[in-house]
């Protein structure tokens, strides 16, 4: 379908090729209109893409979009012919291309190369404005990507890039590329800007040396006047085209009235290419030109820096150390679980109930139910049977299912749902708050710090300091640093968290975590271990068929009691192994319990009450008091049995309480009886508040209860019965003994043996705050020194342009440095048992 909208005959039109009375700039993108010119609304156009763009915005009421400046330099695309996309609506092609498809809705994401500024991410992001039935497109700025979600039955995908195309952001579809990870990195126009920069620099030095070492007396007025002038040819493409970027950004400022840093910067650039100008015209001097492209040499570099150092920063490229997801793999030898880089297309998958398809599969065996609420935000849970399709990012709702990935594994896709908008928190980020109150004034601040410098020097009659004051105070001002402080602080943070098994879901979670007051435990699979626990059986006399039975129904489940049943059942002499297929209509009940059909028989695991409320009678020697957790067992509605599990409370968990006391408060939430009170009141100290009896929604109610007495809680648990209590903290941590399991709620995932070093985890979490603050503090004095120097003009403008990216070196150098140092103490073999930093 093409979006090119009709021409309005009631608008004159100047016909392709005929003379435009004068050179005007393209309405659109900017551009001169050179002698052919297009007239819609006033406005001249520069070619009929553009006026098919502007049409489509002013349709959508999106003109707003001209006054934040964001079309300059994106020409109006031309889709052509209404079928150039429609190769994509080809089911393999889709399939390819797609990341989630179903009856209601499809995602797709894109890499955009036009994406340069804040006006094109709120364009892509309005999309829906343009096009019923276009849902939500979020951008993300660093890789040029776009994540849309639109209505299946209502658009193609091929409409939908057709849009795009028509709007001049059409998506690189190169088909070698679909399946392959972006490519990101510096631009080759910023290498070829800072490479003209650097030679105009070099080659004008050789001129001005000569001069600044008075050796231009030598040669006599007619040489210092013709290198002059060739100094001034030199500054040109350097003033033109390694500047560009900071002109369009500071036009698109005014335009927007946003005061951007690139303002100040243009006019220092301005002032000195003036002022060099004149002088070198009017033969009354050099000028500066060799300052000015010295200026513009040290900028670009600093960009480049920048750059390289966000990307490092894009934590979500390693998913190895950032993602900890990790599967079972069926093979020749058996089964085995890996880290997803180690996964291939074609692997078989072993997927149990609450566990995430990690790649788009085709089911191989079982009953697969899958819920897609953590790519869509909506639990509807889909049957699929052999041979479908099931998207990455689906969890398995049912029983035990074995898949084939078709797909690679996408790790920025998983990481993008997990941080999605259906599963964020509503928390202030005051950190983020200070730096962009800051930098939305510092601009002002400086210009008005420049003219004030600048009139006070005229005024006490010398005006060549005062220009040397203006424009050394717009370059060596920067808000840079300070806004390089937070991001790189709390990301080097990120990730030697995610080293030591500690995996946030991003920077933020440690700004959040280091504000912690209340610390509340689950019990079973938290603070204690399915690995050291202790199996007993009492009950009737368990056969192997039924104990094959029970193992084949806790084997679907991740819960930490039904993994230590499970593999204690498998371990009988005569038991079978389990066969996915033998177990049907499978379904467990967060809290409760585990029940499905293996081999027509109903079998079910869970606690008491469950088992009544069901209509299974319990024998009344297996429903007394024990220690530990008990698990009923029952076939065909009969109860056999109940399982104890005791004992593997996790080593130095003691710990805890010296670690958190006097700065935190701590709380135990328990499904189980409160058998094992005693137990861990002298675990957890007397001044911990323990409640056994605890259903998921008891949990809910008590995090909220705390939270409402304005305590910022951390919620510790394993993920499955506590997703309620962990999407309600402040901070939520998934506790996982096989990372393969954790709740998209949760904020953090936490390696099972990091749980006794939590008061660690604490302290770290706010020595790297307070070294966001140090930081600041970092960035202010560089500022505050530099522009009382610069003010007083002591300081050249090629001095000032070397100062400013270094400003940002050293804030991201003590960022880095200082959070690994910090991060020491949480290295294997450390203990921490000092909450305080």
């Amino acid at each position: 379908m093409s979006t090119r909208a009709p021409k309005n005959p009631s608008v004159p039109e100047t016909a392709p090729g005929a003379a435009a009375p004068s050179v005007a700039s393209c309405h659109h993108c900017g551009s001169p209109c050179g002698t052919t010119r297009l007239s819609r609304d006033e406005r001249d156009f520069c070619c009929q893409g553009c006026v098919a763009v502007f049409e489509i915005l002013k349709a959508g009421g999106m003109e707003d979009l001209y006054r934040m400046g964001g079309t300059d330099g994106v020409r109006g695309g031309n889709p052509g012919p209404a079928d150039r996309f429609d190769f994509l609506d080809v089911p393999e092609v889709r399939e390819r291309i797609v990341d989630f498809s179903d009856a209601r809705q499809t995602r797709v994401s894109f890499r955009v190369p036009a994406i340069h500024c804040t006006a094109c991410i709120w364009l892509l992001e309005n999309l829906f404005r343009l096009r019923s039935g276009i849902g939500q497109s979020r951008v993300n700025f660093l890789r040029r990507e776009v994540s849309i979600t639109f209505e299946t039955p209502s658009i193609r995908l091929s409409e939908v890039v057709s849009l795009m195309a028509s709007l001049g952001y059409e998506p690189d579809l190169k088909s070698s590329d679909l399946d392959a990870k972006p490519a990101s990195g510096i631009s080759r126009r910023l290498w070829l800007q800072l490479g003209v920069a650097g030679f105009a620099f070099g080659n004008s030095m050789l001129f001005a040396i000569a001069a600044y070492l008075g050796l231009d007396s030598v040669h006599g007025p007619a040489f210092r006047a013709m290198t002059g002038k060739i100094q001034l040819v030199l500054a040109l493409p350097v003033l033109l085209y390694s500047a560009l970027g900071y002109w369009q950004a500071a036009w698109n400022g005014l335009r927007a009235r946003a005061a951007v840093i690139e303002i100040p910067i243009a006019a220092g650039l301005l002032a000195i290419f003036g002022q060099s100008a004149y002088e070198v015209i009017t033969g009354r001097g050099d000028g500066y030109f060799d300052s000015m492209a010295g200026l513009l040499f040290f900028l670009l570099c600093g960009q480049v820096f920048q750059r390289k150092s966000y990307d490092r920063l894009a934590f979500d490229r390693d998913y190895r150390s950032f993602f900890p997801l990790a599967v079972t793999r069926r093979g020749v030898a058996g089964e085995e679980r890996v880290a997803l880089s180690q996964l291939a297309v074609g692997d078989t998958l072993v997927l149990r109930h609450g566990e995430l398809v990690p790649a788009d599969a085709r089911l191989v065996r079982g009953e697969a139910l899958i819920d897609y609420a953590f790519v869509t935000g909506e639990s509807q849970p889909v049957t699929r049977g052999v041979g479908d399709l099931i998207h990455a990012g689906g969890r398995q709702a049912a029983g035990l299912i074995e898949v084939a990935t078709v797909k690679p594994v996408s790790q920025s896709y998983l990481t993008s749902l997990w941080n999605q908008d259906a599963f964020r928190k509503d928390r202030g980020e005051g950190i983020d708050r200070i730096t962009n109150a800051y930098s939305r004034r510092f601009t002002w601040i400086i210009l008005a710090i420049a003219v004030a410098s600048a009139l006070g020097w005229i005024a006490a009659g010398d005006a060549s300091r005062g220009f040397k004051a203006f424009t050394s105070v717009l370059i060596v001002a920067c808000p840079c640093a300070l806004a390089l402080a937070a991001p790189f602080t709390l990301g080097t943070a990120q990730r030697v968290l995610g080293r030591v098994g500690v995996y946030l879901k991003n920077p933020h979670v440690a700004e959040i975590l280091a504000r912690v007051d209340t610390v509340v435990f689950d019990k079973t699979g938290t603070l204690t271990t399915p690995g050291g626990a202790r199996v007993e059986w009492e009950g009737t006399t368990l056969s192997d068929d039924d104990a094959a039975r029970l193992a084949a129904v806790a084997r679907a489940s991740t819960h930490p009691l039904s993994v230590r049943i499970a593999s204690w059942l498998s371990a009988r002499p005569g038991v079978r192994p389990a066969v996915s297929e033998s177990v049907t209509a499978f379904r467990e009940v967060p809290g409760r319990g585990v029940a499905a059909e293996v081999d027509g028989q109903t079998v079910a695991l869970g606690s008491a009450s469950w088992m009544a409320q069901n209509g299974a009678g319990i024998p009344a020697g297996v429903n007394g008091p024990a220690d530990g957790a008990t698990v009923m067992a029952s076939v065909e509605g009969s109860v056999l049995g109940r399982f104890r599990v005791s004992g593997g409370v996790r080593a130095d968990v003691d710990r805890l309480p010296a670690g958190l006391a006097g700065s935190h408060r701590i709380a135990l939430l328990s499904g189980d009886h409160d058998g094992e009170r005693a137990r861990f009141r002298g675990l957890l100290g007397e001044q911990a508040e323990l409640r056994f009896g605890q259903g998921p929604q008891d949990k809910l109610d008590f995090v909220r209860a705390r939270q409402e007495r304005g305590e910022t809680v951390l919620m510790v648990g394993d993920g499955l019965n506590d997703a309620g209590a962990l999407r309600q903290a402040d901070v939520g941590a998934a506790v996982v003994e096989e990372v393969g399991a954790f709740s998209p709620a949760s904020d953090i995932i936490l390696a099972a043996d990091m749980v006794p070093r939590l008061p660690g985890i604490l302290a770290f979490a706010r020595r790297s705050v307070a070294l966001v603050r140090a930081g600041f503090l970092l960035s202010g004095l560089y500022n505050l020194v530099g522009l009382a120097i610069a003010a007083a003009g002591l300081l050249s403008p090629i001095v000032c342009a070397v100062l400013m990216p270094l400003s940002s070196i050293t804030v991201v150098a003590f960022a880095c440095l200082a959070t690994r140092h910090a991060g020491r103490a949480l290295r294997p073999g450390t203990h921490s048992t000092e909450s305080r930093p």
